[in-house]
């Protein structure tokens, strides 16, 4: 692998601007001088505010929308960060947004004309599923013990076939997926986050799986690195060290409510409807036998972790104490174009006078 100082600066091009990987990896590499232009591009407005990144707001992630938007800006390196691993963002979307937009994507990369040169996707340890079966840890070659039977782990499989392939028909470009554990942090929202938040947690009677998670920055920073180093091939990426799902309960101050073992997916629909769980189909495996993910491999390329699992729960879990202590919820940002346009370019914003504490 070569490091960024030995090639050209980047044009870079991310996908799922609008969710909050793509805004914050859009964000990271704003402030790379290695990157001369950043262009993002998702369906809604962008979930943070970006500096110098430019943004396209696409109503459809077609072929001849994304072939246009490769072949007019010229960038050579994409991170894809729009793979739904959360099906309760949106069941229905699944198959549309992981498996045709990252079709759709692959085609306008390997187009005659493209100019790209390498490939990062963020993908999930999803993939590997969760049985009785399965070893402690999944290395990046092992293969899932059972077929797929929620809707998001069979879209992520679809969609690492098909990178898979593109990989194998385009060897010139540089291709990267990162399957992460599960993340935690003080932003992010998962089913898991949500749950832990709650005075009630559910888990499955008679079962204390080990869990591994991964924080939130870490992540992003993750993604960074594959970019930078040009890593090409499959990795696992997750916090060094696992922890019983006991143990994560008691880190964050929640209570474990053992549901039935047996047939717990029909309880889902309505728990969740009530908010008083979140229970997607993907997570009863998990509270059942846990995963681990074996994430040697990704190390040996330099990467280090700044927390391990046990530090993120604990960061989540002043996190989450510190919002109810605060008595609200924290607040996240919302682009409107109107404002960000006033901020930028308004005289009034950028003659207004520096008061004592901010010219020191």
């Amino acid at each position: 692998m070569s490091g960024s100082a030995e090639r050209a600066p980047r044009r870079l091009l991310v996908t799922g601007a609008d969710t909050f990987w793509g805004g914050r990896v859009a964000q990271a590499f704003e402030a790379d001088p290695g990157v001369d232009v950043i262009v993002g591009m998702g369906a809604r407005d962008p979930s943070v505010a970006l500096d110098r990144t430019d943004y396209v707001r696409v109503s459809d992630h077609s072929y001849s929308t994304i072939n246009r938007i490769v072949s007019a800006t010229g960038v050579d390196t994409i991170v894809h960060t729009g793979l739904m691993v959360d099906s309760t963002l949106g069941s229905s979307r699944l198959h549309d947004t992981n498996v045709i937009g990252t079709l759709n994507l692959l085609a306008a990369a390997g187009a005659a004309n493209s100019t790209v040169k390498a490939l990062v996707v963020k993908s999930s340890g999803l993939v590997y599923g969760a049985t009785s079966r399965d070893p402690y840890a999944f290395s990046e070659t092992m293969m899932r013990s059972t077929p797929a039977h929620s809707a998001v782990e069979r879209s992520l499989l679809e969609a690492e076939a098909l990178v898979r392939d593109f990989a194998q028909d385009n060897p010139a470009v540089t291709v990267s997926v990162l399957r992460f554990a599960n993340v935690l942090g003080a932003e992010i929202t998962t089913p898991f986050s949500r749950n832990l938040s709650r005075p009630l947690c559910p888990s499955l009677f008679g079962y204390d799986p080990p869990l591994q998670f991964v924080e939130q920055g870490d992540v992003v920073r993750a993604l960074v690195h594959a970019v930078r180093n040009d890593l090409a091939g499959t990795f696992n990426v997750g916090a060094p060290g696992t922890l019983p799902l006991s143990e994560v309960a008691a880190i964050c101050g929640t209570r474990l409510v053992p549901l039935p073992p047996w047939r717990p997916g029909f309880l889902s629909g309505p728990l969740t409807r009530v908010r008083l769980f979140d229970l997607p189909p993907e997570m009863i495996p998990l509270l059942r036998y846990g995963r681990g993910m074996d994430t040697r491999r990704f190390a040996e390329t330099g990467f280090d972790y700044r927390f391990s699992s046990a530090e993120a729960i604990h960061a989540f879990a002043s996190a989450v104490r510190l919002r109810k202590g605060a008595g609200r919820p924290g607040e996240s940002y919302t682009y409107q174009e109107d404002v960000e346009h006033f901020l930028r370019h308004a005289n009034s914003v950028a003659n207004r006078p520096i008061g004592p504490a901010e010219g020191s």
